[in-house]
Order: structure tokens, then C-alpha cells, then sequence
């Protein structure tokens, strides 16, 4: 059952989803999940398919726009890296007010740059219990270099000097398209434009403020700080716009216990699709279902 919900972060009302697993009794209390979507996406892009599976499997799971994105109030298509973990922090505590769910028992789960949020989430915030990073980001410069000829990456970061100094000046940042920031990934791009054209709320274009809010938030240097609670991740040998070298200098900064998956075969947004979206979810029900029980007996 998907019931709307909203709650505050920040002083913006951000509006989210609330899925109930079928048969709970009055008065029982599950374990909770947060789900957090990633760069440019919408809780109505993929993850109402991952909160399907984890219902099925006990949990009781939120989703929700961060500030300024989907119906959310705030400064449209910002990136914001900080808010945006503010933003799950306030959903980790609407989630805990709810009935049927034991707040001493929330988990959270991101995909693509949502990996990079729930890592820096669950670093600072010790009311998370279990993470799951799927194809996330562990450096934001690292990664924007990786994906770019070294002639784009002098480029961008000429462009965003530009743009830096005139927010500085105007309080305004140049709106550019979204493949111009994150660049297209050809293996998988057929897959993510049918999927965003289908939703309107997933824009084209974006601010170039996004570049220096990347360039400077590298959850990496936290991701140790999450120990001894447990984190998952998730990544594929094949992903060509993050690639799995992100997933992998992540996991070997954590500390115990974690674990490491490298799915193989598949591109970044096939993740999301079948048959690659199945061994995604087995692994991260596993994963919950090992350290973070849906009921406790």
C-alpha cells in the first residue's frame, strides 16, 4: 500500500511516498527503509520498483524528493550535496515517527550518486543501522575526471570558474544541459531516456553550479566512520558512467562489516531494468535481511 506523505527538512516541505507491506498486524513494528534516488533522478523514476520488493520482503520503506526537486519545495534542480543528506536525515526521522515501524531500526539505501548520499548519511548520522550503495560515487572529482578526455575536463573546469564568479555576482547560475554536466552514457542512455521521458518531473537541463558541488564532496573520506555498522555495495563491471572503481575504493576504506558486489555484464542505468535489477535487489534483501531483520521474533 503507497500511502503520499510530506514532512519538513530545513524549513521546505518535501513530499514522499510511504509503501506498507501487505498483512501487518495492528501494533506490530517492522524494520524501516529509506530509499534515496540519485543526481538528476525522482522517487517516481526507479525506486517505487525497489520499494515493491522490499515490501514484499517486510520492510516498511520511504521515498521522497529532495528539496527542490519533483513536487519538493526549495531552489529548483539544485544539487546540494550537504542538504541532500539533511533531507534523509528529516526522512529518517519522519520514518521512525510512523506506526508499525521500530525507529531503532532504519536502514537506507541509494542508488547511483543516492550512493554517495547514504554513505555520508550513515558516516555522520548513527541512527542507521544497514546501508546499501548501489553504483554510487565514492570521489565527485575523481569521477567527473574519470568519465572525461582530458581536453573536456580543462573545459568544465574553466566553465565552472566562470559560473562561480558570476553566483558570486548575479546569485545566479547559467542553466545548461543535463548531458553537458553528466555526460551521456551511450551503452545505457537508450535506457534512461525512455525512462526520464516518461516522467516529467526528471528535467534536461540543469545549473552549472552542480559541477563545484560535485568537484567537492567525496564521501570517501567518511565512509570509515560508518563501522561497525554494516554497508553493502553494489556496482558492475561494465558501468561506464560511474565506474565500478568508485564502489571499489569505497569498500576498501570501510570498515567491517561490508561487502563488496560486482555485478557483470551490465551498464549503469540497466540496473534498474531486468534481468540485472533482480540481482540487485536479491543481494540488497540478503543484505538487510541479515543485518537489519524486517520483524523481529
Amino acid at each position: 500500500m503507497r500511502q503520499p506523505i510530506s514532512f519538513y527538512s530545513e524549513g521546505f516541505k518535501l513530499t514522499g511516498d510511504l509503501y506498507l507491506p501487505d498483512g501487518q498486524p495492528d501494533g506490530e513494528e517492522r524494520a524501516g527503509i529509506v530509499l534515496c534516488h540519485g543526481y538528476t533522478g525522482v522517487k517516481d523514476l526507479y525506486l517505487p520498483d525497489n520499494a515493491g520488493v522490499l515490501n514484499d520482503a517486510g520492510y516498511v520503506v520511504l521515498t521522497f524528493d529532495y528539496k527542490g526537486w519533483g513536487e519538493s519545495e526549495g531552489s529548483p534542480s539544485r544539487l546540494a550535496p550537504y542538504s541532500r543528506v539533511a533531507d534523509v536525515q528529516a526522512a529518517i526521522t519522519f520514518l521512525g515517527l510512523q506506526d508499525g515501524v521500530d525507529e531503532d531500526r532504519i536502514g537506507i539505501y541509494g542508488t547511483s550518486y543516492g550512493g554517495a548520499t547514504v554513505v555520508w548519511t550513515a558516516a555522520v548520522d548513527r541512527r542507521v543501522k544497514c546501508v546499501v550503495a548501489c553504483v554510487g560515487v565514492g570521489h565527485g572529482a575523481r569521477w567527473m575526471r574519470s568519465v572525461r578526455r582530458p581536453d573536456e575536463w580543462h573545459d568544465l573546469l574553466a566553465r565552472t570558474k566562470a559560473d562561480r564568479e558570476q553566483r558570486v555576482m548575479t546569485g545566479k547560475s547559467e542553466f545548461a544541459p543535463r548531458s553537458d554536466i553528466l555526460l551521456p552514457d551511450r551503452q545505457s542512455a537508450e535506457l534512461a531516456a525512455a525512462a526520464r521521458k516518461a516522467n516529467p518531473a526528471a528535467i534536461d537541463t540543469l545549473p552549472l553550479e552542480y559541477i563545484d558541488q560535485t568537484l567537492e564532496f567525496h564521501p570517501e573520506w567518511v565512509v570509515d566512520k560508518i563501522a561497525p555498522r554494516p554497508i553493502l555495495f553494489i556496482t558492475t563491471n561494465d558501468d561506464r558512467l560511474v565506474p565500478p572503481e568508485e564502489s571499489e575504493a569505497l569498500y576498501a576504506l570501510a570498515g567491517e562489516p561490508k561487502k563488496l558486489i560486482t555485478l557483470r555484464g551490465y551498464g549503469h542505468y540497466e540496473v534498474y531494468a531486468e534481468p540485472a535489477f533482480s540481482e540487485v535487489m536479491a543481494e540488497t534483501v540478503a543484505w538487510f535481511g541479515e543485518h537489519l531483520p524486517a520483524q523481529v521474533s
